[in-house]
C-alpha cells in the first residue's frame, strides 16, 4: 500500500518540510528517547509507542484541521532532523489555549545551527498565508533556548500557566 501524506511540502535553504509518514518511527523514536531532547519538553524519555500515536496524530491533524506538523530534513542528506509544526492538541492546560499551538522539536544534529528558526519561519509563513496568523506556543520556564526562539519569531510577553501540574510559559503572536 502506497502512503501520501496530507501535508504540502516547504522548502528553505537548507531544510525540507515534509509530512510524516510511518516509516519516520525509527528516526522520531530515537530523537524522543534522547535527554537533549526531552529534557525542557515533558523532561523524559518518550516510549516508541508514544511516539507512534504521535505520529499518527500528526497525520490526522491534517486531515481534520487542515494544519499540522511536519518532518523536519536535511536538503542535502535527507537526514531527519525534527518534527515541529501546528497543533491542535486540546490539552488540559490552564489557561485554556485558544488558538492553535506551534511546537518544535530537533535532533541534537539540528541544535545550534540555526533550524529551528529557519523551519518556523516557514511553518508561520505557510500559517500566515492560510489565515492562521494567531497561534501560541507553550514552553518550559527553564528552556532559554525555546524562549529565544519563541522571540525571534514575534511571540509576544509569556502569560503563566499550569501543565500536568508544573509551571509553564504561554506566548502568543499575532
Amino acid at each position: 500500500m502506497t502512503f501520501t501524506s496530507p501535508a504540502p511540502t516547504l522548502t528553505t535553504e537548507r531544510l525540507t518540510l515534509r509530512g510524516h509518514h510511518p516509516d519516520d518511527l525509527d528516526a522520531l523514536a530515537a530523537m524522543w528517547a534522547d535527554p537533549r531532547v526531552y529534557a525542557m519538553i515533558g523532561g523524559k524519555p518518550r516510549p516508541r509507542e508514544e511516539v507512534w500515536i504521535r505520529l499518527l496524530r500528526s497525520i490526522g491533524q491534517w486531515t481534520a484541521f487542515g494544519y499540522g506538523a511536519w518532518v523536519v530534513c536535511d536538503r542535502a542528506t535527507g537526514e531527519i532532523l525534527g518534527d515541529i509544526g501546528l497543533l491542535e492538541s486540546r490539552r488540559a492546560i490552564v489557561p485554556e489555549l485558544t488558538v492553535p499551538e506551534t511546537g518544535w522539536a530537533l535532533a541534537a544534529a539540528g541544535h545550534g545551527q540555526g533550524y529551528a528558526v529557519e523551519a518556523m519561519r516557514a511553518v508561520l509563513d505557510w500559517a500566515d498565508a492560510k489565515g492562521l496568523a494567531r497561534t501560541c506556543c507553550i514552553i518550559d520556564p527553564g528552556n532559554s533556548a525555546s524562549i529565544r526562539l519563541a522571540a525571534k519569531l514575534g511571540y509576544g510577553a509569556p502569560v503563566e500557566g499550569i501543565y500536568h501540574e508544573r509551571p509553564i510559559l504561554i506566548f502568543h503572536r499575532g
